[in-house]
């Protein structure tokens, strides 16, 4: 008898298994006040006939969040992320999830239909196969005992008894691949790709602990280990002997890192892409006031507000040394040719502000310094408004023609 009701549970598991209707991929749009998150779950059966569920929000660049499937049945569907305290309840009704989805006491409706995401329009992202070479490689920070793998970009044309200038990149805060991949945009793929038309080689890599760069601990790191793994880089390359003129071209974080090594003498030449010339704290408190403002949200944040807002979170010793860091004093000991530009409708680094203090350091100390704001342009580099300079993902164009004919322009002029 305790034979024949296990083998009845068992069958009645596999047929509601199998007479399951939510699986897949579904998407939905969530209208959260003042702005539009798509949002996406997608659902895998395993070997086993378990069922596990992913999230994805491509819009805030978050991709692949773990959710805990609370209940799912032929109709109905309960799923719950602690670490950010979202809900989402939701009932099958034809061809569709209706459901709220539920987020930090606040509620929003949230219907889901089947299918696939839709593929992203990314013009001028290159397609293989390359009309140069390209080569993977491997460089080591011996010191972090970090393996760092990366893409050697050859421009068109290359002879080995050629030298042409070069460019290591570093990304962005947050671990990114070579590609600075982020909203469904690839800077550096497309920067690697204008600059090898333009007769410029380039060397972009995988963070440590990100894609295919292995060892060397990520937690607890700061932007002078960062600059560490760029620098490791450079060496690579000078080794190499390739290569004529070896520059740094930093986005973000990365162009803070451009003017930590520069001040080290360490290359050429460098292009800080949005990069900071006020202090960490700082800037905080603008990038703060910036984004709330672009939503509707009255704010007032001061370096007063931001360390105080620091004392209730988790230890975070990036965080510690990015607020207390002031690039001024890097940026004085420079003397090598600067490319310093940013976009007007930048909000995480404020263009006013920071090019004001790069240029005013930098005045007079080399003739081929170029100091750029450019209209319109967001943190990066895309075209926008005011109003959709945070939507990233949106905007189709991946980084501004006029600022890749500039860089490569600047490059070869040096």
């Amino acid at each position: 008898m305790k034979r024949l009701v296990s083998l009845i549970l068992v069958i009645i598991t596999v047929s509601t298994s199998f007479a399951q209707k939510i699986g897949g991929t579904w998407k939905g749009k969530l209208n959260a006040g003042n702005q539009k998150l798509e949002i996406v779950f997608h659902f895998t059966r395993g070997d086993g006939n378990e069922t596990t569920c992913k999230m994805d929000v491509p819009a805030q660049g978050a991709m692949g969040i773990p959710v805990d499937i609370k209940s799912l049945t032929e109709d109905s569907v309960s799923l719950q992320v602690d670490a950010i305290r979202m809900v989402y309840n939701g009932k099958l009704t034809g061809n569709k999830i209706s459901g709220t989805f539920n987020q930090h006491g606040m509620s929003f409706p949230l219907e889901l239909e089947s299918g696939e995401q839709e593929k992203l329009n990314r013009p001028q992202e290159p397609q293989k196969p390359y009309s140069y070479k390209t080569e993977e490689v491997t460089f080591v920070n011996e010191k972090a005992n970090a393996n760092l793998s990366g893409t050697l970009t050859y421009p068109i044309g290359y002879k080995e008894n050629r030298k042409v200038p070069v460019v290591i990149m570093v990304t962005g805060s947050g671990a990114q691949n070579r590609d600075e991949e982020i909203f469904g945009h690839k800077p550096f793929l497309v920067i690697a790709d204008y600059l090898a038309r333009n007769g410029i080689a380039s060397l972009r890599y995988d963070d440590r602990g990100t894609g295919k760069s292995v060892g060397g601990a990520r937690k607890d790191c700061t932007s002078e280990d960062f600059a560490e793994d760029a620098e490791y880089g450079l060496q690579w390359l000078k080794k190499n002997g390739k290569f004529d003129k070896i520059g740094i071209l930093g986005h973000s974080e990365g162009g803070m890192i451009a003017f930590m090594l520069g001040a080290e003498n360490k290359a050429d030449f460098i292009v800080s892409m949005a990069g900071p010339g006020i202090k960490g704290d700082s800037l905080l408190a603008e990038q703060q006031n910036a984004i709330l403002k672009l939503k509707g949200i009255p704010a007032n944040y001061n370096v007063e507000s931001i360390r105080r807002d620091m004392t209730f979170q988790p230890k975070n010793p990036w965080l510690e040394y990015f607020v207390n860091y002031d690039p001024k004093y890097d940026i004085e000991k420079i003397s090598i040719p600067v490319m310093a530009i940013n976009g007007s409708n930048d909000v995480q680094v404020i263009s006013k502000s920071n090019l004001k203090v790069i240029k005013e350091i930098l005045s007079g100390k080399n003739s081929k310094n170029l100091i750029k704001e450019y209209p319109n342009l967001n943190h990066l580099f895309q075209n926008c408004t005011p109003e959709t300079a945070f939507d990233y993902y949106n905007i189709e164009e991946t980084i501004s023609e006029e600022v890749l004919k500039d860089i490569a322009s600047w490059i070869n002029g040096l």
